[in-house]
């Protein structure tokens, strides 16, 4: 009898997961609350953060699974050209069949070797559950004295609920916050006819352009050297060869009259944005240090200065949130404590049956290792590859539980669920690929040469994809890069040891 999983979520890790369920012969059923598939990208207000006009951060390359590349020229595609690739992916896996539209699902709760699905006061009883439901839907606003007396004619509102720019035309708008979501708004504003943008922040971030020399950044940023050198490295030289790289990129923001951000870029932490530092230096954007208080429409600063504002906009995070989760299984998982303990955030040794999909935070595009990570699931419950050992789970459980809810990078996840499936792509196999599976784009092509599903034409594909902005053009390295590779290489010999053995400590460093 095939087995049936319950999907809870038609966002871009539930089309994805059910097509590699289909693969392993499930019986995958997509529970979704909303009215259309896509997640984040359907744009609807009180499901998304995607507001209209808005495009990537990451690359089209990046931005797409193994089965279907992106269509077009566009480098950043829009939101509205992602949600239209979601649709010709779930049309290309035949997935559309399988979503239940208007499903909210109330509970998940275990009985006996089944999970049960509660929506729409029925229960169904499954054989596995997948949790795709997205960890970007519970905006994250810090305590500040007063914010409930403000006054201001456009609101206080976080970046999920932010729809454009229009709203503000005119008005003095204050951002609060300092990452992706906070720098992609106020440019935003800036550039769509607010009368004056501040932004508040509690420390500078060094700023990377999505976009240098003609080559997209998560194609310099996100490589299988910056994991494998992660791996090997001590975390400040790891430190230094990451600044080295946004630094000769993008400059320092102290360059464009932001204040200087603390020497290490891990301390000071670094965001992807093409327009910010520039609207910094025009004067259009101006910083401050975080909000004190807020009275009326007016805000106090941390030196002291006071500023009156028409609208405040949060962009400070988001909040893991899984409220249908029962009692017995938010305990396992820690998750009222704030935490999420797993093996390598898909796994609980005590919750057989049960994974999740994407409740992970990064820097860096998901889709490839959304991907991945789907493998691994798929792959484990379909008895393709052995499943982690108890003890082994149990320890990174442990070590999950002793980091807690840390930010990692794209290609740090990506490596690390390829390996837990068996896909990573070996080097001594692809010895004209060398320089490009090293310094080239993590494509979802490279994860297709090697392992279960490899693909006759993935070689080719991925030659193309790593050298289509003209990174990657042969395979010589350069001068840097063989310096790079030449420390890893003698960190290994010093400590040799298999590299698909590493803890989960160095994995999500």
């Amino acid at each position: 009898m095939t087995a049936t999983v319950a999907v809870i979520g038609a966002g871009p890790a539930g089309l994805v997961v059910s097509r590699w369920l289909l693969s392993q012969g499930f019986e995958p059923s997509i529970f979704e609350q909303g009215s259309a598939l896509g997640g984040q990208w359907t744009a609807q207000p009180g499901r998304s953060g995607v507001w209209p006009g808005m495009h990537t951060n990451t690359s089209r390359i990046l931005t797409a699974f193994s089965d279907l590349p992106l269509d077009g020229d566009l480098v950043f595609p829009s939101g509205a050209d992602i949600l239209d690739y979601l649709h010709r992916y779930a049309r290309l896996f035949d997935l559309n069949s399988r979503i239940r539209f208007g499903a909210r699902v109330d509970a998940l709760a275990r009985a006996g070797q089944h999970w049960v699905v509660s929506h729409d006061g029925i229960d169904e009883r499954f054989d596995k559950v997948v949790v795709a439901t997205g960890r970007f839907h519970t905006a994250f606003v810090p305590p500040v004295p007063g914010l409930e007396t403000f006054a201001g004619s456009a609101g206080a509102i976080t970046s999920y609920e932010y729809r454009g720019p229009s709203a503000y035309r005119d008005k003095r708008v204050l951002v609060a916050g300092c990452a992706v979501s906070a720098l992609e708004v106020a440019a935003d504003l800036a550039g769509g006819g607010a009368h004056h943008v501040v932004v508040t922040q509690r420390r500078q971030r060094y700023v990377l352009p999505k976009y240098v020399a003609g080559v997209p950044s998560d194609h310099r940023m996100f490589t299988r050297y910056g994991a494998l050198a992660d791996e090997a490295l001590p975390p400040a030289e790891i430190d230094r060869q990451l600044k080295e790289i946004v630094v000769e990129s993008a400059g320092s923001p102290e360059q464009y009259g932001a204040p200087r951000p603390a020497e290490s870029l891990f301390a000071a932490g670094v965001t992807l944005n093409q327009n910010y530092l520039p609207a910094v230096a025009e004067g259009a954007i101006t910083i401050r240090p975080w909000l004190h208080s807020v009275d009326g429409t007016a805000v106090k600063f941390g030196d002291g200065h006071t500023e009156e504002f028409d609208g405040i906009v949060f962009g400070t995070g988001f909040m893991l949130s899984l409220p249908f989760l029962a009692d017995d299984v938010r305990a396992t998982l820690n998750v009222d404590a704030g935490k999420f303990d797993t093996d390598r955030h898909t796994f609980h040794p005590d919750l057989p049956g049960l994974a999740f999909m994407g409740m992970w935070d990064q820097s860096g595009g998901y889709f490839v290792p959304l991907e991945l990570q789907a493998r691994w699931i798929a792959y484990t419950w379909g008895g393709v590859i052995p499943a982690t050992e108890d003890a082994h789970q149990r320890e990174a459980v442990a070590a999950c539980r002793s980091l807690g809810l840390r930010k990692t990078r794209m290609n740090l996840a990506a490596i690390t669920f390829a390996r837990a499936a068996g896909v990573e792509p070996r080097l001594e196999r692809w010895p004209d690929l060398r320089r490009a599976l090293l310094f080239g784009p993590l494509a979802p092509s490279c994860f297709r040469l090697d392992g279960l599903d490899a693909l006759p034409d993935a070689a080719a594909r991925f030659a193309r994809e790593a050298a289509a902005f003209g990174a990657i053009t042969d395979n010589e390295l350069t001068q840097r890069e063989h310096s790079y590779w030449s420390s890893v290489e003698r960190a290994r010999t010093r400590t040799p040891r298999d590299f698909r053995e590493v803890t989960v400590e160095q994995r999500f460093r």
